[in-house]
């Protein structure tokens, strides 16, 4: 009776100073911590230091309360060895909610001076992941430290992972295509693009697939593989649109008119806003015209506005034509008949 006296005196005296140790610790670390994160610039330490601060206290208390009864029950073996793994447990789940915080606020502030909402979407997107795998090896601590044998364990979770790495292919693969996209951006959200034969604008990439508003109205989802597979034109980006065209004038243009017909259209394109001239040369002689090449930049990626301006100089090319009597040719065949006189 007086050994079981003294084992419990014992047991109470360790819990008690746990918890005053715990409460020591907690305030001196605060202190400690302040003195340190004042020295810092950044916030992620203020945030670490806090966690690490918010968690001493109830993991002193824990323990405090495990070595206690772990001394005072040594010889049990049933219930007080469930209380006591329970209390592992739930030091367990404090450390890795903690370390959750600590690794998503790490990835998020060293991510914050980049100015790019694709990358804020990405580490949304890897954030149930990381807590996933800090879970799942936790978890795995936890049931070796029971004494639990982890071949089994292995073997099950092995034949669970081939059985879900093949139900799961087409989705984890539609996931990594996503991460491609973000980060090396083909494509954002808000751009005309061109896909194949899809054309239209990115109105939403997702986990899995993307959306797109084609030119006809109609939304068009779309896996992001069978995307990302295809060649892709992105209209959003380009600074200036090269645009080429065939002019062709009849056979009976007159020499002074070919030699003039480079300097009118030169003037015609310079004078058009959004604009600049690049060349205008006569370039062949064709079945039933001379022909022209053209070409000349608009620097805008605007399609409506490149458009304003194609159609402005097709109008001015016609009218000067017309001034200049310069004739415009179309397809025409000649036919030469010869009658063979009987002789």
């Amino acid at each position: 009776m007086k050994l079981v006296t003294e084992n419990f005196l014992l047991a109470i005296s360790i819990f008690f100073i746990g918890i005053l140790l715990s409460i020591i610790i907690s305030r001196i670390s605060k202190i400690f911590f302040k003195r340190i994160s004042k020295r810092t610039k950044t916030n992620l330490d203020d945030f670490i230091f806090e966690v690490i601060s918010g968690i001493i206290k109830p993991l002193g208390f824990l323990l405090s309360a495990y070595f206690s009864i772990d001394y005072f029950f040594e010889n049990e073996i049933t219930f007080i060895s469930v209380l006591l793994n329970i209390n592992k447990l739930i030091i367990l789940i404090i450390i890795i909610k903690a370390l959750n915080k600590v690794i998503i606020k790490s990835l998020i502030d060293s991510t914050s001076n980049v100015n790019d909402a694709s990358v804020s979407s990405m580490i949304s997107s890897l954030t149930p992941l990381i807590r996933a795998s800090t879970w799942t090896i936790g978890s795995i601590f936890f049931l070796q430290n029971l004494g639990v044998q982890m071949t089994a364990i292995w073997a099950l979770l092995s034949a669970g992972g081939i059985g879900a790495g093949l139900a799961l292919k087409d989705p984890v693969q539609e996931f990594f295509e996503y991460i491609t996209i973000l980060l090396d951006k083909p494509f954002q959200k808000g751009e005309f693009i061109k896909s194949g034969d899809i054309l239209g604008m990115v109105e939403r990439v997702g986990v899995r697939s993307s959306r797109i508003r084609s030119i006809n109205g109609e939304v068009i989802v779309i896996s992001n593989s069978a995307l990302t597979k295809r060649i892709i034109s992105n209209y959003a980006q380009m600074t200036q649109r090269r645009l080429v065209h065939k002019l062709g004038v009849v056979y009976e243009t007159s020499p002074s008119l070919m030699k003039m017909i480079p300097k009118i259209i030169e003037k015609i394109i310079e004078e058009t806003n959004d604009a600049s001239f690049d060349r205008c040369h006569f370039t062949d002689f064709g079945d039933f015209s001379l022909n022209f090449e053209l070409v000349y930049y608009i620097p805008t990626n605007d399609y409506l506005a490149a458009m304003e301006a194609q159609q402005s100089i097709n109008l001015r090319i016609i009218e000067e034509f017309a001034f200049n009597d310069i004739e415009f040719a179309f397809p025409t065949q000649t036919l030469n008949i010869e009658s063979n006189k009987a002789k």
